[in-house]
């Protein structure tokens, strides 16, 4: 996918110095006719090293609000450095790491394991963390942008919880796919984290698999049905907070 849908559309990806995926969810049409409005809704990783000129930028945009998926220890060792930002913590821990040590620790470590270990934290935002993504349509829907939604690298609790958004406001599955792909040509990883691990298993956590995100849908499937239940039952987004939605982050 191109970084913009149109030849004169801003940029998808703003090239910061110190947040390295930070993108626009704008651009993008939907199955009625319309496209999410730009420069209304950003995906990003954490915002604690961003430098003068990117905090510039970002206040250029006119963003406010940020919405964080990072556990107590993430959000200690990088904090939001725009003053103008209000944080919003929504928590998930991360459990990734511990389990791929844990397997490491065992001697079953491999690519493949860690690749699975990938797949079960995506299905556990769903059978554990529902309540943070609901927090967030929560947020949404009293129309603070524009926005940010992050947690440390902006590509798996965000992935989900920006598909999650792209689904309510009416964006294509084929379309919601391209977009969470994105991050392995935008993110630029640590490369001092995790380092004990082996490459190719340092390689599978930090990168995105279209079967990460598949393995969160297939668990709104087991839990809740389809996906329209989880909107309804799960984050509390009915038909007419869709609606809702589609007012504020949607254009003809």
């Amino acid at each position: 996918m191109q970084d913009s849908s149109l030849k004169h559309s801003p940029a998808r990806h703003l090239a910061l110095q110190g947040a390295s995926n930070f993108r626009d969810l704008g651009g993008y049409p939907t199955t009625d006719g319309r496209t999410t409005r730009w420069r209304h809704i950003f995906r990003s990783n954490h915002l604690g090293q961003l430098t003068a000129a990117d905090v510039e930028i970002i206040r250029a945009l006119g963003v406010r609000s940020a919405f964080d998926f990072r556990g107590v220890e993430e959000r200690a060792a990088g904090i939001c450095v725009v003053e103008e930002i209000t944080v919003h913590s929504l928590p998930i821990e991360p459990t990734v790491v511990a389990a791929l040590r844990a397997e490491l620790v065992a001697g079953r470590l491999t690519a493949p394991v860690a690749s699975e270990i990938m797949r079960d934290s995506y299905r556990n935002y769903v059978r554990h963390n529902t309540h943070s993504f609901r927090t967030l349509f929560g947020h949404l829907l009293e129309d603070r942008a524009p926005l940010v939604i992050h947690c440390t690298a902006g590509k798996d609790r965000t992935g989900f919880a920006s598909a999650l958004i792209l689904h309510a406001l009416g964006v294509p599955d084929d379309v919601i796919a391209e977009d969470y792909l994105l991050t392995n040509q935008h993110y630029k990883r640590d490369a001092l984290a995790a380092i004990d691990l082996p490459e190719d298993v340092r390689n599978a956590i930090g990168s995105v698999e279209a079967s990460y995100l598949a393995a969160a849908f297939e668990a709104v499937g087991k839990e809740y049905g389809d996906l329209e239940t989880y909107l309804r039952d799960g984050l509390r987004i009915g038909p007419p907070e869709q609606e809702a939605l589609r007012a504020r982050y949607l254009q003809s």
